[in-house]
């Protein structure tokens, strides 16, 4: 599918650079316009996943994030969100709502959340090699 714009960023897993992720995203998506409601819902999806590889993916020291987010000729957000970390052993247990490997301060909602506020969203992960969250966002336009 054809894009009209994009843009590609690349960071530490440090907690600090989830606000960072939270704030280019909604810089980006404000081209097309979208209302505070679904401003809201792509920045905590870009959120729950950034926090997923700060705290999953490297659990013993930093790694490498990177997100990529394309405007798509359908006014859709198009987003994909990358680590290189562990990856995940069972992808159908750990999308389960209230599963976490996190500890006692995680509540295990994040793939939840985020399937919840995009149109559509897919995870691939292999253990060992990383995890990738594809998720998209169409937009309504608005007059």
């Amino acid at each position: 599918m054809k894009f009209e714009n994009y843009m590609t960023l690349e960071f530490p897993s440090k907690s600090t650079n989830e606000g960072f992720a939270r704030s280019a995203i909604a810089c980006f998506a404000a081209q097309l316009d979208p209302t505070l409601e679904e401003l809201g819902d792509i920045r905590t999806a870009v959120s729950e996943a950034v926090t997923n590889c700060i705290v999953h993916a490297y659990p013993n020291g930093l790694g490498t994030i990177s997100m990529r987010c394309r405007i798509l000729k359908d006014n859709t957000l198009d987003i994909v969100i990358k680590d290189k970390g562990v990856g995940i052993e069972d992808l159908e247990k750990a999308r389960k709502p209230l599963y976490t490997t996190g500890g006692a301060d995680r509540s295990g909602m994040g793939f939840t959340i985020m399937e919840s506020f995009m149109t559509d969203f897919s995870v691939v992960s292999r253990p060992g090699r990383g995890t990738t969250v594809h998720m998209r966002r169409k937009l309504k336009r608005r007059k």
